[in-house]
């Protein structure tokens, strides 16, 4: 048996389409979670659906963030509890799975939101003198985006890029894109290419008890 399938190989996924079994979006995070369990022994999946509403950052979460973590009051805890829930998701996940839908553009307001609760220095960052050090390495990370007439990759696109960059600056470096675009003008034609498309991305993720240091 391979090394990479004998520990047990955690999935988070993260959906943010307003829509349900119509979501494309969905339906591609999903198809991505499938071709991994396939390929290991042991696979702990965690869903989160953040289009059913998160935290947004305000004046009470912030000073709650900036406050030392010795010296936060219940107040501070309680308003950092749903972002520490996230982080610790986040956290303990080997591989991310994100299902992307371009509204306008760009990402649900909803993602969003999700971003601003796990990017967090101390937590998922830190400042150095040499700037911003993510601190999720090692992870690997899947963006299935949908489109209704947005090219992916092209410069109307501010999903994708704002993404990797968000994922980046928090460590995550291995982003790979699975895109079913213009689906108002493509349709099932491009769906079923961003399907074909998981097949070949997904291959063996070498575990944590394999990475080096």
């Amino acid at each position: 048996m391979n090394h990479t399938r004998s520990y047990t190989l955690n999935i988070l996924q993260v959906d943010s389409s307003g829509r349900a079994e119509a979501s494309v979006s969905r339906r591609l995070a999903e198809a991505v979670v499938a071709a991994l369990s396939s390929r290991y022994v042991n696979v702990r999946l965690a869903r989160r659906n953040v289009a059913h509403g998160l935290p947004f950052v305000d004046a009470d979460w912030i000073a709650a963030n900036m406050a030392a973590p010795e010296e936060r009051n219940v107040a501070h805890r309680r308003k950092l509890a749903e972002s520490d829930r996230l982080v610790d998701e986040l956290r303990s996940a080997d591989v991310l799975v994100i299902g992307v839908p371009i509204y306008n553009f760009g990402v649900p307001a909803a993602l969003k939101a999700w971003v601003d609760m796990v990017a967090r220095a101390g937590e998922t960052f830190r400042y150095t003198e040499n700037g911003p050090v993510g601190l999720l390495r090692g992870k690997k990370a899947y963006l299935a985006v949908a489109s209704g007439g947005v090219a992916v990759g092209s410069a109307a696109d501010f999903a994708t890029p704002y993404l990797r960059h968000a994922l980046k600056f928090i460590g995550i470096e291995d982003a790979e894109v699975v895109a079913a675009d213009q689906l108002v003008s493509r349709g099932e034609e491009s769906v079923a290419t961003a399907l074909s498309q998981i097949a070949e991305l997904v291959g063996p993720i070498v575990g944590p008890a394999t990475t080096a240091a």
